[in-house]
C-alpha cells in the first residue's frame, strides 16, 4: 500500500510539473495560415537573402576556416549600417581576445528612457562541416530583420527600455561552453559593468517548417506532450525565466497567426535556443577569463 501511495504521489508530481512547465496563456493558432500579404512576402526575400549570403555564398564560418568568420561579421556589420538609426544608438564591435581567436560579436544598442538591458541575440558561425543555414544563419536574418523594424520603431518612440541586439562569434564547437565563445564573454561584461538585463531572447534555429507527418522528434517523454510535425515556433527557457516566456508567447499568440509553443528545463544551458535571463547565465559562468573590449564607431 505504502508503494502504490509513493508511485502515485510522484506520477501527480510529475504530472504537475509538467503542466506548471509547459502551461501557456492563450491558444496556439491551429489550422490554416493567414493568407501572406505583400510585407510578409517582401519580409521572406528580405530573410532569404541574408540565409543565401552567409550560407551559400560564404558558407561554413568558423575561426581558422580561412576568412569565413571575418566576411560573415563584416557581413552584419555592413547590414546594420544600412540602418536609419536614431540619435543615441550605436553600432560597436566586442572582441573575444586571444581565448576567442580575436574574433568579434557585433552590437547595436537602441537606447531607452532606463538603462535596464532587453537582449536580442543570434550567433552567426556554424557548426564544423556545415554552411548552417538553418543553424543559424535563419536567426541571423531574424536578428537583422529584427534590427531595422526596431531601429525605425525606437526613431517613432522612445523604448522604456534600452533594446540591445548583439550577433555571437565563435558559439559552436570547440568554443561552446569554453572561453572565447561570445555569449559567455558577452555575459561577462555584462556582469562586470553592472549592467540589468531584464530579458534575453536568442534567436536559433529558426528556418525549418513541414507539415510532413514526423517531422519532428523528441526525447521520451517531451514528445507525448508536443506535435510530431515541425509547424511551430517553440520558445525553450529554465524555470527561472518561466515568467518572461509566458508573457512572450501570451503576446505572440494573441497578435499573431501562427502557432507557438513552449518548453521549460532544469538544467543549464547556452544562450542559444533560449528564452532566459542573461543576469542569471552570467552569474553561472565558469572561470574568471575576463571580457574583451569593445570597439566603437
Amino acid at each position: 500500500m505504502q508503494r502504490i501511495l509513493f508511485y502515485g504521489g510522484l506520477t501527480v508530481l510529475l504530472a504537475g510539473g509538467v503542466v506548471y512547465a509547459t502551461h501557456m496563456p492563450g491558444h496556439s493558432h491551429t489550422g490554416e495560415l493567414p493568407p501572406e500579404t505583400a510585407s510578409v512576402r517582401a519580409a521572406g526575400l528580405e530573410l532569404e537573402t541574408h540565409v543565401v549570403a552567409l550560407s551559400a555564398e560564404i558558407g561554413e564560418r568558423e575561426v581558422g576556416r580561412a576568412d569565413s568568420l571575418t566576411r560573415a561579421r563584416r557581413y552584419v556589420e555592413a547590414e546594420l549600417r544600412k540602418i536609419p538609426l536614431p540619435a543615441g544608438a550605436q553600432i560597436e564591435a566586442e572582441s573575444l581576445g586571444a581565448d576567442g581567436s580575436d574574433a568579434e560579436n557585433m552590437i547595436l544598442e537602441l537606447p531607452g528612457e532606463r538603462p535596464d538591458v532587453v537582449l536580442i541575440g543570434a550567433h552567426y558561425d556554424s557548426a564544423p562541416g556545415t554552411p548552417g543555414a538553418n543553424d543559424n544563419a535563419s536567426g541571423v536574418a531574424v536578428g537583422l530583420y529584427l534590427a531595422s523594424s526596431l531601429a525605425t520603431a525606437s526613431a517613432e518612440q522612445d523604448f522604456e527600455n534600452t533594446l540591445r541586439l548583439v550577433f555571437f562569434a565563435n558559439e559552436e564547437p570547440p568554443y561552446f561552453q569554453n572561453p572565447g565563445m561570445g555569449a559567455l564573454a558577452h555575459a561577462r561584461g555584462c556582469a562586470q559593468r553592472g549592467e540589468k538585463i531584464v530579458a534575453m531572447l536568442a534567436l536559433e534555429s529558426l528556418g525549418f517548417y513541414s507539415e510532413a507527418p514526423g517531422s519532428q522528434r523528441y526525447p521520451w517523454p517531451v514528445g507525448l506532450f508536443y506535435p510530431d510535425r515541425g509547424n511551430f515556433v517553440g520558445f525553450v527557457g529554465n524555470l527561472g525565466s518561466r515568467s518572461l516566456v509566458r508573457q512572450a508567447i501570451g503576446s505572440l499568440r494573441a497578435h499573431a497567426g501562427f502557432p507557438f509553443r513552449r518548453s521549460s528545463t532544469t538544467g543549464r544551458h547556452s544562450g542559444r535556443g533560449l528564452v532566459r535571463s542573461l543576469g542569471v547565465l552570467a552569474v553561472r559562468l565558469p572561470g574568471d577569463h575576463g571580457h574583451g573590449h569593445r570597439r566603437v564607431s
